[in-house]
């Protein structure tokens, strides 16, 4: 008990606070906006015809696939905090990472940096095992949103293409669904592996709008949302269908080139927060090789380590004015 009231000690569990605080701050700022709550009613809208038959398809697919679920995914599915949205960020990825599995790299990332800290800086327990946590849990975190956005990014560069050869098709005379097969043999992926879901999925007697809705929840993409509701608007109203994805392929050609000039010009917003955001870590790192001797008392006090912790909360919190400034929502 004396130990953790150590002046120290709370000093350094205000470091590991403003650390944690700081890498959520940075995610969300790199993760976008999330409040897309507008969106989502309306892509409900949308679909709202068709949800008594995606409950009973999601039923059928629960049942058959409970005996492949590990105990830990069962663990992982009862207690986590907000799971759906943890498996579509899974799903994004593309690659076969259960809850179960995640959450198991998450534990050991985090005792593995916790007993680093504690052991090789010589920190007490409860302030590593705090950073610990702050960092195994941001880690993963932020990876996963890289390579869901990743993925997200090389299906929309092959989107438009995978529009021209439904078009094609179209009027070539083949329906939709047979020019989107045909797309996802012709397609890499990841278009071809969705795309190769909505086949296998009507062989089971799945209708095709549904299993459209299902790999929108997994890309989360605006310009695939247009697609679906296209076919949906088509198939209520009619209209030359080919004409009409003929259209969203040429408006997604130039929302693709808009996209590219807004990141030129904010090229030089992030290289300035790129280097801002380093330099403190790097003068830090070479003023304790230089001068050892000057800069450790920073790290040995109390009031040293308040104000790391305030100058990191601060550091973060200017990287994420800064990386708000410079992305652009087209």
């Amino acid at each position: 008990m004396p130990a953790l009231l150590d002046p120290l000690t709370v000093a350094a569990l205000v470091v590991g606070l403003a650390t944690a605080a700081g890498f959520l701050l940075v995610a969300a700022a790199v993760e976008g906006p999330g409040g897309r709550r507008r969106l989502a009613r309306r892509v409900d809208a949308v679909k709202g015809q068709k949800r008594g038959a995606a409950s009973g398809d999601k039923e059928v697919r629960s049942l058959s696939m409970r005996g492949n679920i590990s105990k830990m995914d069962q663990v992982a599915r009862r207690w986590m905090p907000r799971r759906e949205l943890l498996v579509a960020r899974l799903e994004r990825t593309g690659r076969s990472i259960t809850i179960g599995r995640y959450m198991v790299f998450t534990i050991i990332l985090a005792c593995t940096i916790a007993a680093g800290i504690a052991i090789g800086a010589g920190v007490p327990v409860a302030p590593s095992l705090l950073v610990g946590l702050g960092l195994g849990v941001s880690i993963p975190h932020i990876v996963i949103g890289k390579l869901g956005k990743r993925r997200v990014a090389a299906f929309i560069n092959l989107f438009p293409d995978a529009i021209d050869l439904m078009v094609r098709a179209l009027r070539s005379g083949l329906p939709i669904s047979e020019a989107i097969i045909m797309a996802s043999h012709e397609i890499g992926d990841p278009i071809g592996s969705e795309f190769r879901t909505i086949e296998s999925g009507m062989r089971l007697g799945r209708d095709l709008e549904s299993l459209l809705w299902d790999i929108g929840k997994r890309i989360d993409a605006p310009e695939f949302r247009f697609f679906i509701i296209a076919l949906s608007v088509q198939r209520e109203t009619g209209g030359n269908l080919a004409e009409t994805l003929s259209n969203l392929s040429d408006v997604l050609r130039r929302r693709r080139t808009m996209r590219a000039k807004a990141r030129a010009m904010a090229s030089e917003a992030r290289a300035s927060t790129m280097i801002l955001g380093s330099l403190p870590f790097i003068v830090t790192i070479i003023l304790m090789t230089t001068s050892p001797g000057y800069i450790m008392p920073l790290f040995g006090d109390i009031r040293g380590l308040a104000l790391i912790g305030l100058a990191l909360f601060m550091l973060a919190t200017g990287i994420g004015i800064m990386v708000r400034m410079a992305k652009f929502e087209i």
